[in-house]
């Protein structure tokens, strides 16, 4: 295949709007997705770096819900206000067929031991642990200079279910 004046217009115009190079190639015909990036980098077209964000549809709800949890805290304190509460509900231990959304999924001990359990307190909605299980799961990413602010939570969670 040979690039004609007319095909490289048309690849220009395309890779300009935006379109991948599969589609490129499908819209002009008898090339390859490779013989268009090939074409494009010969061209010195401005290489094509797309993000998730930039696929996402802003107005979807989903996107809408997951900005609005996001945007509510800081990373650093998204569940540091967890600590704040002292009384955690007391285990309620249970089997894999006991489950439901509500319950904490957190598992305790080693599927192969006769006494593994799941946590079984109250999860939080839209997550599968509880509170003091969440601590556990979500850790936020952290500097150097977090690290003992991350041994006291870790301190703290250690106390708490050793105490109850």
């Amino acid at each position: 295949m040979s690039w004609t004046e007319e095909k490289v217009k048309k690849l220009k115009e395309l890779w300009g709007k935006g379109n991948t190079a599969s589609q490129i190639a499908e819209i002009i015909g008898g090339i390859s997705r490779n013989a268009v990036i090939g074409k494009a980098h010969r061209l010195n077209l401005s290489a094509k770096i797309k993000t998730r964000s930039a696929n996402i549809n802003h107005n979807s709800k989903l996107y809408q819900e997951n900005t609005k949890i996001k945007s509510g805290k800081g990373g650093r304190s998204k569940f540091k206000s967890l600590i704040i509460e002292k009384d955690f509900e007391p285990e309620n231990p249970k089997q894999l067929e006991e489950l439901d959304d509500n319950s904490c999924k957190w598992p305790i001990g080693h599927p192969d031991e006769k006494s593994f359990y799941f946590c079984g307190r109250s999860s939080l909605k839209d997550f599968s642990y509880c509170k003091l299980h969440l601590l556990y799961a979500y850790q936020p990413k952290g500097k150097k200079e977090d690290s003992n602010d991350k041994e006291d939570i870790q301190e703290y969670i250690e106390k708490k279910i050793q105490n109850g």
